[in-house]
């Protein structure tokens, strides 16, 4: 009786110190939720084409920065800095500024928002693109040193757009050009970031060839996703797809996945583009 009680009593401090280093590892990871400005206010139909109802909308342009204790990650770079302060025409074709209007200030731009929190571009060892459209992959020019995390068809999807997508001008060359000698992880499908679960980059086709969101495992908040495009806002939960994708099928399947995977991990959606989320938990640490 007496070895069954040690045995238990090792067992019970082997799981105690287990689970704190668990613990330990999720608790050094934190996420800061912050946007590129905002686009619009347009018509909702504009961007989800079967929404059944007519009204006007805000949408931020969301990006992430992810403090991991091996290395500082940027999860997308939101729009070029060359449209801020009413520059739009200058770098994009006039069509989409007239739609999208844009409002990002110079302050927007993901190096000052670095900045503001105690970090410069050189700090960021990680730059992960969700798709290659220019309000996502628009400043990766600013971070020549990191290494560049993206699904191998994406990188083609950006040199070498569907054809159905280049009249529609949401792949902007003047965004990356100067990035092609950059060093690129390009990668197929998922992929654990940093080997211990904390950040999993997750393979979500279906908007764009190669998309990818990104699961995060925080210590107090618990199980994150960031859809990104995957998931735009609310409204795609209803039945209702994003605009310009490639696959609607996949497009679908991307959808279903994150939400079953958020629902048996009893995790967050934080979506890409969502006004009610952003006003509500942008702007904040997340630990």
């Amino acid at each position: 009786m007496r070895r069954i009680a040690s045995a238990l009593a090792v067992l019970a401090v082997c799981g105690f110190a287990a689970g704190s280093a668990v613990a330990d590892k999720h608790g050094s990871v934190k996420v800061y939720w912050t946007a590129s400005g905002k686009f619009g206010p347009f018509n909702i139909q504009g961007l989800i084409p079967t929404y059944p109802e007519a009204r006007d909308i805000l949408i931020p342009i969301n990006m992430w920065v992810i403090d991991h204790p091996k290395g500082l990650v940027v999860y997308d770079t939101g729009n070029n800095v060359a449209i801020s302060d009413g520059n739009c025409a200058s770098h994009w074709a006039q069509g989409n500024c007239d739609f999208l209007m844009p409002s990002q200030t110079r302050g927007d731009v993901i190096d000052q928002q670095l900045e503001k929190l105690g970090y410069s571009t050189s700090d960021v060892k990680v730059v992960i693109t969700s798709h290659s459209h220019l309000d996502h992959i628009g400043n990766i020019e600013m971070f020549p040193d990191a290494i560049h995390v993206i699904q191998k068809r994406e990188l083609y999807q950006a040199w070498w757009p569907e054809k159905f997508q280049r009249p529609s001008g949401a792949h902007v060359v003047g965004d990356y050009d100067e990035a092609r000698e950059f060093n690129y992880h390009a990668i197929d499908g998922d992929m654990d970031l940093f080997g211990d679960g904390t950040v999993m980059i997750l393979s979500t086709p279906g908007h764009t060839l190669g998309h990818q969101s990104v699961r995060l495992e925080l210590a107090n908040t618990g199980t994150v996703v960031l859809s990104q495009d995957a998931i735009w806002m609310e409204e795609n939960l209803e039945g209702h797809p994003a605009g310009l994708n490639y696959s609607i099928l996949d497009y679908f399947d991307s959808v279903n996945r994150l939400k079953m995977m958020a629902d048996i991990q009893n995790g967050q959606l934080w979506f890409g583009h969502s006004i009610r989320q952003y006003d509500s938990m942008g702007e904040n640490w997340y630990d």
